[in-house]
């Protein structure tokens, strides 16, 4: 036998020896009981595929899995019918728990009106593919809304409310209907508004134009500005508003104080002697007597 030979004879063994030893410790380690860990859970209730807003649980849509009971979903449901026939107020994927937060009050049914928080109002307003951002305003993304107004010689622009949420877009509710980013050409979209907002969007719009600005959402900040008029776009003074012409004033009427007159000195009444004398009667005025010191010593008297 050669050298090459012997090579190849020993280089067979080996591999014969090692695919024997191979299959060995794999049937060793098949035949392991497997060691199962036995961890403490609860049922709690899942969508079985994914849900949009609004959408009304059904009996096919959930199903209850085992949940760490280390882990405990908040305000999740251990029970099917606590779910079943309520409304959905966000969306959901497969697999993900119902929580009270997510559904609709008992008997409250499904659609738009589950999806409005209590004091808000939803209202319609009309746009077009210039109004709505080219398509780009979707469910669930948030807009200022501008109004132009123009009366005679003079426009403004003015912000009537910021940071509003819109609700639809046409007839669709979730955003997921507009995947990749794509735009929604719609003729109508719905706001989510406060009542004071609500007065305040249908004044506009029936004195002007209106025009949406769509927002970043992590922006969540109040707009206020001063509004636009058309001496801002030349850098001119703007015109001072007319003011209402102001009534005169009444004509303050100074009362000058008089101070009260001294009263009159008082009338002496003359003292008066009446003397009888024989048979008559005879009456005299007592005329005063004044004494006066005089020089020296000496006094004198004064008949007036």
């Amino acid at each position: 036998m050669n050298r090459q030979t012997r090579t190849v004879v020993v280089l067979a063994v080996a591999l014969v020896m090692a695919g024997a030893a191979s299959f060995a410790v794999y049937k060793t380690v098949q035949g392991m009981p497997v060691r199962q860990v036995e961890v403490a859970n609860y049922q709690v209730v899942v969508a079985t595929k994914s849900l949009g807003m609004g959408s009304l649980v059904k009996e096919g849509d959930v199903k209850l899995v085992a949940w760490p009971s280390s882990s405990p979903v908040p305000n999740g449901h251990s029970d099917v019918s606590a779910v079943l026939n309520r409304g959905l107020l966000s969306a959901v994927v497969e697999n993900e728990p119902l929580t009270e937060s997510k559904l609709a009050p008992i008997e409250a049914g499904a659609g738009l009106q589950t999806m409005i928080p209590q004091g808000m109002r939803a209202m319609a307003v009309r746009v077009n593919e210039v109004v709505g951002v080219a398509g780009f305003v979707v469910p669930g993304t948030k807009v200022d809304i501008m109004v132009t107004i123009r009366r005679g010689d003079q426009s403004m622009t003015k912000i009537v409310t910021s940071n509003t949420q819109v609700l639809t877009a046409g007839e669709n509710v979730d955003q997921e209907t507009s995947r990749e980013g794509r735009a929604i050409k719609v003729s109508a979209v719905t706001l989510l508004v406060s009542p004071v907002d609500a007065e305040r969007i249908t004044l506009a719009q029936s004195q002007g134009e209106l025009m949406l600005a769509l927002r970043n959402p992590l922006d969540t900040a109040d707009t206020a500005t001063s509004g636009a008029v058309v001496n801002d776009l030349f850098g001119a003074p703007r015109q001072a508003a007319p003011q209402p012409e102001s009534q005169p004033r009444p004509q303050r009427v100074r009362t000058r104080m008089v101070a009260p007159s001294a009263p009159p000195p008082p009338v002496v009444q003359p003292y008066m002697v009446e003397s009888i004398k024989g048979g008559g009667r005879k009456t005299e005025q007592l005329k005063e007597v004044v004494r006066k010191g005089g020089t020296g010593g000496e006094s004198g008297e004064v008949i007036r």
